[in-house]
């Protein structure tokens, strides 16, 4: 059992809470004012724990007082002062609070300092846990009485300097809630200016969902007022800026964000951003997916992920419903009706949202591609509900536009009089996508083909197989009706007789035996010497490509080595005297060449030793 002497007896901060305390205090960091931030941040979480606890329980201390912020200075004594009525601390609650970090919040703010440029931490302070402690930039020493919201918990007084040690003890204090007192360093006096507070509330904190009050004043600093529930037309870009940087804590700019105003089937508001930035790394503000719910403005949960969905978890706001009970739970999702319609409502004016930057601004809908368009895809891929809303955000890079994206309605505007198909091409990356020889025929038909190159690209033609009752067609399929040759665009090889074709079969199946399924005369080739395509009633290249991505056992068959007899090399293959040494390692390298462009060459550096062989064979040919 604790004695009253053991209760008032000193404690060491934790080692890491220790060196988090001398990287803030001897930090040349300059903007210090964001440590109130942080203690205002931490008071409307307190008030919203009150607010959300006095829903169900009104047996608590001073159940009537006003929930809001107070913030007094006194220059003369070099003291600020922020009390709050919140839900209060009792001593446990103290010194788990205020004398540990929890999930090692200090290791992971110092490896994010370490990476931080120019000392300005003012993006990650509040991130990790710690946000507390940024008032040891500006303290010589900090004061936290409290008193819990149960009626028969005494109150406590927390004191530290910042450096080793703190103490928690008994105290006076009668009334609910937390003070904090700041005994400022001697460069830290202007934050016991008054109207250089009301600046900062009004540049960090004007959001806050409690009123907050300076001085002796009774008139709030800050809006207070929800910004969603204002009609879209009181909204304008700065005031929808501000408040995602005061939600986010994220200096960068969203993309787009929609305002939505609803009274029926639901009464709801929502304000949705699109992101200026894809992860949620190191120093994101938001660490978590999900939209902050509100029930009649209370908070029900800060990372609700059930009114999107999932391929739309990159979406941030708020979402405010006066007809939501406020026991929403996953557990309950399936049964609530509103819910249900809630979250159709919010999906529809998302993909508004982002229909809409698609149409007005294309450089930015073009950046917001190259970060989430992968999520748009998956949608195409896993959600037919909103499949056809999906299908016209897509963007691909094609043949004729390697260098940009475009859309399926832009590639129907420019295919060809008469195609009666989109084109499509798998690859593994840009580069050998483009050097495929399955766009011979296409290139010298003048085709525009998609270029596929991401996995989700085949999960996403599982869905994909018409746009606008046009099919997509893959240009690898050795079927695929790829309309008839332009006027002028013969091989520039002659063509090849019927004996040079079937000696080459004969020699390309000595050579490569059981290691492909068959050699046949391909009219697909014009540039290139052959190509790999799949044997009849093989599963399609999307089915293959998923099957591997997900490492799930496909019996892929053996390919068909298609061959280009009027390609000089075939020819001269063809010409070569049966038993010559070169024809078959030339062969060889032709097929090996066609499974290194398709992804499937299991050893690339296998082929050096033979094509060493075939450079040596080819200088002594020149020699003599």
């Amino acid at each position: 059992m604790k004695t009253k002497s053991d209760e008032n007896k000193p404690l060491t901060f934790r080692a890491e809470t220790r060196q988090l305390l001398d990287i803030l205090i001897h930090s040349l960091y300059t903007d210090h004012e964001i440590f109130l931030r942080e203690l205002v941040s931490n008071a409307s979480d307190a008030l919203t724990r009150m607010n959300f606890e006095m829903l169900t329980n009104r047996d608590v201390l001073d159940p009537e007082i006003e929930l809001g912020i107070w913030i007094t200075a006194d220059p003369s004594a070099r003291t600020l002062t922020i009390r709050d009525t919140g839900i209060g601390m009792t001593r446990s609650e103290m010194e788990d609070n205020l004398g540990t970090i929890a999930h090692s919040g200090a290791k992971a703010f110092m490896q994010a300092a370490s990476h931080q440029e120019n000392s300005d931490l003012s993006n990650i302070i509040g991130q990790f846990g710690v946000g507390f402690y940024s008032v040891f930039m500006v303290a010589e020493k900090v004061e936290v009485a409290s008193h819990s919201f149960r009626k028969d918990e005494p109150s406590y007084l927390w004191t530290s300097d910042g450096k080793e040690t703190f103490t928690v003890v008994s105290h006076d204090k009668t009334d609910r809630g937390t003070i904090i007192t700041v005994y400022l360093k001697e460069d830290a006096t202007d934050f016991t200016d008054e109207n250089r507070l009301r600046e900062i509330i009004r540049q960090h904190s004007d959001y806050v969902a409690f009123p907050v009050y300076i001085g002796e004043s009774t008139e709030q600093v800050n809006r207070q007022s929800a910004l969603w529930r204002q009609t879209t037309q009181q909204i304008s870009e700065k005031d929808a800026n501000d408040f995602y940087r005061q939600f986010t804590l994220d200096q960068k700019e969203p993309l787009a964000y929609t305002h939505l105003a609803v009274d029926a089937p639901v009464q709801a508001y929502a304000l949705l951003f699109i992101p200026g930035s894809a992860e949620h790394y190191l120093f994101a503000p938001r660490k978590q997916d999900g939209l902050r719910l509100y029930a009649r403005k209370v908070l029900i949960q800060d990372y609700f992920r059930e009114l999107l969905p999932e391929y739309l978890r990159f979406v941030q706001g708020i979402v405010d419903s006066e007809d939501l009970p406020l026991n929403i739970s996953r557990e309950t999702i399936q049964s609530n009706r509103l819910l249900m319609q809630l979250k159709k409502i919010i999906t529809n004016k998302a993909i508004e949202m982002i229909r809409k930057m698609s149409q007005d601004s294309p450089e930015k809908y073009s950046e917001f591609w190259d970060l989430f368009g992968r999520y748009i895809k998956e949608g195409v891929a896993s959600d037919p509900a909103d499949f056809e809303s999906l299908v016209s955000l897509l963007r691909f890079q094609t043949l004729n536009h390697p260098d940009e994206q475009i859309s399926l309605d832009t590639y129907m505007n420019e295919r060809g009089l008469g195609q009666q198909q989109i084109y499509y091409i798998f690859g593994d990356d840009d580069h050998s996508v483009i050097h495929s020889p399955h766009l011979d025929v296409v290139r010298q038909r003048n085709l525009d083909v998609l270029l596929l190159t991401d996995p989700l690209d085949s999960f996403m033609l599982l869905a994909l197989k018409h746009y606008k009752d046009i099919p997509l067609v893959n240009v690898a399929d050795k079927d695929a009706d790829l309309g008839k040759p332009s006027e002028g665009n013969e091989s520039k090889f002659p063509p090849a007789t019927e004996e040079t074709k079937s000696t080459l079969i004969k020699r390309f199946q000595t050579a490569l035996g059981t290691r492909v399924a068959d050699v046949r005369i391909s009219d697909r080739l014009v540039e290139s010497p052959a190509r790999l395509v799949d044997p009849d009633d093989s599963p399609g290249q999307e089915i293959q490509r998923v099957y591997k991505i997900i490492n799930q056992p496909l019996e892929v068959p053996r390919k068909v080595l298609g061959i280009n007899p009027r390609h000089e090399i075939l020819v001269r293959i063809a010409a070569m005297p049966e038993d010559s040494p070169l024809a078959p390692l030339v062969m060889e390298q032709i097929y090996e060449d066609a499974l290194l462009i398709e992804g499937l060459h299991p050893d690339p550096a296998g082929m050096i030793d033979r094509i060493q062989k075939i450079m040596s064979a080819a200088i002594k040919e020149k020699e003599s």
